[in-house]
Formats: structure tokens, C-alpha cells, sequence
């Protein structure tokens, strides 16, 4: 027997099926943000979707992605 070249099928209700992982959000110019360590703050840039410049008052903080620990409000 031979097995076909590409992705295997998995079922709708296999245990075994793989999890996807989510896209990572993505953030423009003036959006409102809440970090887990620094806390409030807005997007003052965007930087080709890999990072982000955030005002938190106090200073300005780049945060890359995965951007795990910011959430947008």
C-alpha cells in the first residue's frame, strides 16, 4: 500500500485533531489597548504587523507580537 502525498484528513470528532492557532489580532493608529504589565495606553504606530508603539502615559513601550498580553478595548 502506498499513502498519497498531502495533508492527512482529520475528523470532525476525532480526539486527535490538532488545535489551530488563532491569528494574532491586529491593531491600527488610535486604538485603545490594555497590557497586562503596563496597563492603559493608545497605538501611536504600527510597524509592518510585526509590532506596535503604545503611549502609556509615562512612556512609550514597543510590544511585538505574539501580542499575548495586550488586548484592544
Amino acid at each position: 500500500m502506498t499513502r498519497s502525498e498531502g495533508p492527512r484528513r482529520n475528523l470532525p470528532t476525532s480526539p486527535f485533531t490538532r488545535a489551530t492557532a488563532p491569528a494574532p489580532e491586529q491593531f491600527a493608529v488610535g486604538d485603545r489597548v490594555s497590557h497586562d504589565k503596563y496597563g492603559l495606553g493608545r497605538v501611536v504606530a504600527v510597524e509592518d504587523d510585526t509590532s506596535v508603539i503604545v503611549d502609556f502615559g509615562a512612556a512609550h513601550r514597543r510590544i511585538s507580537t505574539p501580542f499575548s498580553a495586550m488586548t484592544k478595548l
